[in-house]
């Protein structure tokens, strides 16, 4: 089954018309109606309010879409390729997105594209610069002057897919309200901006956040460590409960808090495992919780 199929009948099983929908999603129904005759996608946002209001995951919704990973979701997209021939270090310089989307792929190239339903001008406004250096690709996103900050903000989505059998490092330099990592496998991803709410699909490696935003986190699986660094910031965690972690506490009038199904707990961390959620910073706070 699709997603336009999924959506459909998710919207009728909670007895959601089409204009009730599109109101909580901020779209016009034109929009909920080419969604659900597979004519388009929503952008990453959106599926995220259309996964929490249905209880449905990200991949159930979209398990169908995955052979053309790269495929229209938005009414106005720009997108970059370029080849890789070997191991590189990538540094991304990305300025501000509603939305940041990282995912890796068996692919031997890199891929940023760049999508809206609102910027109709959207390979007029934003160019990508790509270099080349040595073992070093580096990324920017600069947009034309007559283009405020808060276009970005609110309707720019940045989907960066990775080649990942030659990921060695990544730095990035963002400010958005949604990050999404899926299917990443890197020894070292440094990410340093703001952020609001962060969802980590599927993660393999060291992935630094480093962030002063108060934050929503939801990590579904990850092989490694997961590091978040906050200056005077109280955020919170949630994954599943089978996943086994570590905690790691460091830093200055830190403090991290358990919970389960809406309640505190005691620690539920395991010394013995591989994975770590280390939790670095100043005057503040982490709440690891789950759902059950």
């Amino acid at each position: 089954m699709r997603f336009a199929e999924k959506l459909k009948k998710a919207r009728k099983d909670y007895g959601v018309s089409q204009e009730t929908l599109a109101d909580r999603l901020g779209v016009s129904r034109q929009a909920v109606t080419k969604w659900e005759t597979d004519k388009g996608l929503p952008d990453i946002e959106n599926m995220l309010i259309i996964s929490n209001l249905f209880g449905i995951s990200l991949d159930e919704l979209l398990n169908d879409e995955k052979e053309s990973h790269i495929r229209t979701r938005f009414l106005y997209e720009s997108k970059t390729e370029y080849d890789i021939d070997g191991n590189k270090t990538f540094d991304l310089k990305l300025g501000s997105a509603a939305s940041l989307v990282l995912t890796g792929t068996d692919d031997e190239k890199i891929v940023v594209l760049l999508g809206s339903n609102d910027i109709s001008t959207i390979k007029e406004k934003y160019k990508v610069k790509l270099d080349d250096i040595k073992r070093r690709i580096d990324i920017s996103i600069n947009h034309t002057n007559n283009l405020q900050e808060i276009d970005s903000s609110e309707s720019l989505t940045v989907e960066v897919f990775f080649p990942n059998r030659y990921l060695e490092h990544i730095e990035i330099e963002c400010d958005c309200n949604n990050l999404v990592v899926n299917n990443l496998s890197c020894n070292d991803v440094e990410y340093e901006g703001a952020v609001n709410n962060c969802l980590v699909k599927s993660f393999c490696g060291t992935f630094e956040l480093d962030s002063n935003e108060n934050m929503d986190i939801g990590i579904e699986e990850i092989k490694g460590s997961f590091e978040l660094n906050q200056v005077k910031a109280s955020s919170k965690i949630t994954l599943p409960s089978e996943l086994s972690f570590k905690t790691r506490l460091k830093g200055v009038k830190t403090s991290v808090k358990y919970e389960k199904a809406g309640a505190l707990t005691k620690d539920f961390s395991n010394i013995n495992s591989e994975n770590v959620i280390e939790f670095n910073g100043i005057k503040s706070e982490l709440v690891i919780a789950t759902e059950d």
